[in-house]
């Protein structure tokens, strides 16, 4: 079935397909970074496709390739049960590409992830802003060209560190289990 996903985008934005291929069940199409919110909602909307679950979305980074980034969307249809990614390649001196976060709601922290580590911009996010690292975190550490050893900003904590096991040893004396002995 996939294949026939992989025609029906050649057929629908044959303008947009940058390459196909179909290898070891991985069914992939690699298209232009302005035309994937429609092709992304042409998936998700059509009837043949019915592409209604987003599994993935990631950044790749190939350093010495031009165009240097891609970003990858795995869509699967849970009816028809196929799936099909869909590739953007982005160059380094501008990678951006239109958000899909109103399609899918998953995908704006998909997106907010890939900008953080590979600092790849979402067009039309409403809240592009880091997810994993810290806010003062500078660079983007997944992109091959990081240096590993960087150092990073210091900052200063607002409360001390939080405990788990600590606070559930103060709120366990506090609130003791029914049988046990210090009830």
């Amino acid at each position: 079935m996939a294949k026939k996903l992989i025609a029906l985008v050649e057929r629908k934005f044959s303008d947009a397909v940058l390459d196909v291929h179909s290898r070891l069940g991985q069914d992939t199409v690699t298209v232009e970074a302005e035309f994937l919110p429609a092709i992304i909602q042409y998936l998700r909307d059509d009837e043949s496709a019915k592409m209604d679950f987003l599994r993935l979305v990631t950044g790749v980074d190939y350093l010495t390739r031009t165009p240097r980034f891609d970003v990858v969307y795995v869509l699967y249809s849970t009816t028809h049960k196929h799936m099909l990614t869909v590739r953007v390649p982005l160059p380094a001196d501008n990678p951006k590409v239109g958000s899909i976060h109103e399609l899918y709601q998953c995908a704006g922290w998909f997106e907010r992830e890939v900008w953080d580590f590979y600092g790849i911009d979402f067009e039309g996010h409403p809240d592009m802003r880091r997810v994993l690292n810290y806010e003062e975190f500078e660079g983007h550490p997944l992109r091959k060209d990081y240096d590993k050893q960087r150092a990073q900003p210091r900052i200063d904590l607002l409360d001390r560190e939080r405990d788990s096991v600590e606070e559930f040893y103060e709120y366990s004396k506090k609130h003791p289990a029914a049988g046990s002995r210090e009830s």
